[in-house]
């Protein structure tokens, strides 16, 4: 288990049924599970993901009865809830927070990946990262300080967007699209922002296969892809082993969805947009863009290092509301 992406701890488990499995966690532990808002736990090769943003509350009032009735007995341990109540101005602020019927639901900080596609800084993403954006729109290449950018165009359909930097902004480089189709089995590079803000604030680099040539029920406009993907990776790009663009990263298969319909967790099932939505995408936005064709391999460490100047991290503020839907 790796919680809020950097304390870890290796955990001794009895499984019960074929999805349920409980382990004891040692007192340490358990100080990090509470105060944790992130848990990844990985069994065999399956990961999940927990959300455990209200779980220290519950913790500590659990702690509170254990902790009453070895004093007292059952009998006296009243309302052990207590010790783990919020003061008053807590709950008056919570109150206030509280969005009325119809009104806008808090803010919540929205993250993504983009890439720069022009020497005019026209940047590609997701629509789905920048939808329900409430202000501003940032973009950071790494180390560098962040720019507003602007909403060119978007493309709900095939999930894309065009963004625009400032004037005023340079970049060194930008990246190229491949001007052939990838093969099934093709090895393929990842590059984005995965859970921005509990792990790394430099860019994450995972590889693995084009799997398939099309997506969901047969939709040819995406490649299947065993690359890992994470929240935070939408809008990055996806690359050949010649650091050229094959595709831009968009979802992962809704695992729980799958397994509560199927009984069985799927593995290395993600998805990308092929390059020809995307270049229909930037002929339709009058973009500038270059092609180029496949020439030798390249380590993954040069494809990486290239991506630098251009792989950019998106984030937004919006509202609960704008949250579920993406």
């Amino acid at each position: 288990m790796i919680f809020d992406g950097q304390e870890q701890a290796r955990l001794f488990a009895t499984a019960n049924q074929p999805n349920m499995l409980t382990s004891v966690m040692p007192a340490n532990v358990v100080r990090t599970f509470q105060k944790a808002s992130l848990m990844v736990a990985t069994a065999g090769r399956s990961v999940l993901n927990f959300d455990l943003t209200s779980t220290g509350p519950v913790i500590a009032a659990l702690a509170n009865c254990v902790t009453r009735v070895k004093a007292d007995g059952l009998s006296k341990a009243g309302d052990f809830t207590k010790g783990a109540a919020k003061p008053a101005a807590t709950a008056d602020k919570d109150k206030q927070g509280s969005p009325p019927p119809g009104k806008p639901g808090r803010g919540k900080s929205f993250s993504g990946t983009g890439f720069v596609v022009s020497a005019n800084g026209h940047i590609v993403t997701n629509n789905h990262v920048i939808d329900g954006c409430v202000g501003d729109i940032k973009g950071n290449l790494t180390g560098e300080a962040a720019m507003t950018l602007r909403v060119v165009s978007n493309d709900a359909n095939n999930d894309l967007a065009l963004l625009q930097a400032p004037p005023t902004a340079t970049f060194k480089d930008f990246a190229r699209i491949r001007d052939r189709s990838i093969r099934s089995g093709d090895s393929v590079i990842v590059i984005g922002f995965p859970f921005h803000g509990l792990l790394t604030s430099d860019f994450t680099v995972t590889t693995g296969i084009a799997s398939s040539l099309s997506g969901m029920r047969n939709d040819t406009r995406f490649l299947q892809i065993s690359a890992p993907v994470q929240p935070g990776n939408s809008g990055g790009p996806l690359f050949d082993t010649s650091g050229q663009i094959v595709g831009v990263v968009t979802a992962k298969i809704p695992a729980l969805r799958i397994a509560a319909a199927t009984g069985s967790i799927p593995e290395n099932i993600n998805f990308a947009i092929k390059t020809g939505a995307l270049r229909d995408f930037l002929d339709n936005s009058v973009v500038p863009y270059q092609t180029a064709e496949p020439k030798g391999e390249l380590k993954t460490t040069d494809i990486a290092g290239n991506a630098r100047p251009y792989t950019m991290l998106i984030s937004c503020n919006g509202t609960e509301q704008a949250d579920a839907k993406r």
